[in-house]
């Protein structure tokens, strides 16, 4: 077949093959190939299958190049896609809760106008998080004004001692390739899928933060008898949300994770996905070189503060 092999699955393709009535060409990611025919999807999960008769020109082209992404409505993005158990406002900042569990569970994200004084409002934070037992915490992308701000009114560093966490984003089409292993996707977690996404006892809050979008979906992969790759895929506007990717020890570099967040890919498309983010703490530079080679960049980082 014309320009194409069974090594290009997986890259983009245009291939241009007749019809009815003249010629035309579809682009997406190759998703088989065969001496008889090839299928390609379209960044939307839409398969087209061309007969190797019909094709007259194919050749693999350069990746979408990314748009620039807009940081403000990817901050409250991640928000909605892993609701706390519990929320509320001071103006427009969103205080989180979910008695403890996790860092973004339990901390205001200042996103937008808190309609008052950065003082007064970091007060309301505090009295929220004091009446419920709670160590004030801020998720504040670094060098916003939101973190200028914060650092003026004398909150610190929660964390020194962790590394930034990266926000990064990219296109859906850059992760839509077939899956090289089975990705089963449920609307809820069952047992073994709690068991491999955590090491002993689930958190009580977990199932309720895990589950509480109105748009999830819980992808994992088995071998050997057992679900040894784990990951949670939320759908917010066009945005895809990837996040509890986890993929047991002895099954490292494989390629488990990669699959998982193709298998979430192929998910989100037919449901309007265009974009896709994740985040993931700077120091994990295995899961860094892995995210990058699926075509994700960095949108921003952020980090936690709490009051001194």
């Amino acid at each position: 077949m014309s320009g194409l092999s069974v090594r290009d699955i997986g890259h983009r393709v245009v291939v241009r093959h007749r019809i009815p009535g003249g010629l035309t060409d579809v682009i997406g990611v190759l998703q088989s190939w065969s001496p008889d025919s090839l299928v390609v999807r379209h960044a939307d999960s839409g398969l087209h299958e061309v007969r190797a008769g019909d094709v007259t020109a194919a050749k693999t082209i350069p990746e979408m190049p990314l748009r620039p992404v807009d940081v403000e409505q990817l901050f409250l993005t991640t928000a909605l896609g892993r609701p706390a158990v519990e929320t509320s406002y001071v103006g427009q900042w969103l205080l989180r809760a979910s008695s403890g569990w996790t860092g973004r569970g339990n901390s205001l994200l200042p996103a937008g106008d808190p309609g008052m004084p950065v003082a007064e409002a970091l007060k309301h934070a505090e009295a929220f998080y004091d009446e419920r037992g709670l160590p004030p915490l801020a998720l504040v992308r670094l060098g916003s004004p939101e973190e200028a701000g914060f650092r003026a009114c004398g909150w610190i560093d929660a964390r020194p001692g962790q590394s930034d966490v990266l926000v990064m984003h990219t296109t859906l089409d850059h992760v839509n390739a077939s899956p090289a292993y089975d990705v089963l996707i449920e609307e809820h977690p069952g047992p073994d899928w709690y068991a491999a996404a955590f090491d002993g006892p689930v958190p009580e809050p977990a199932p309720t933060v895990m589950e509480g979008a109105p748009k999830a979906v819980f992808a994992s992969i088995t071998l050997d008898g057992r679900a040894v790759a784990v990951g949670r895929g939320s759908m917010t506007g066009h945005w895809l949300g990837a996040d509890a990717i986890r993929v047991d020890p002895s099954y490292r570099r494989r390629g488990l994770g990669t699959a998982l967040l193709q298998g979430l890919a192929r998910w989100a498309g037919p449901l309007g996905g265009r974009r896709t983010y994740l985040e993931v703490l700077e120091e994990n530079t295995a899961a860094v070189t892995t995210y990058r080679n699926l075509g994700y960049r960095s949108a921003y980082r952020y980090r936690y503060l709490t009051r001194a």
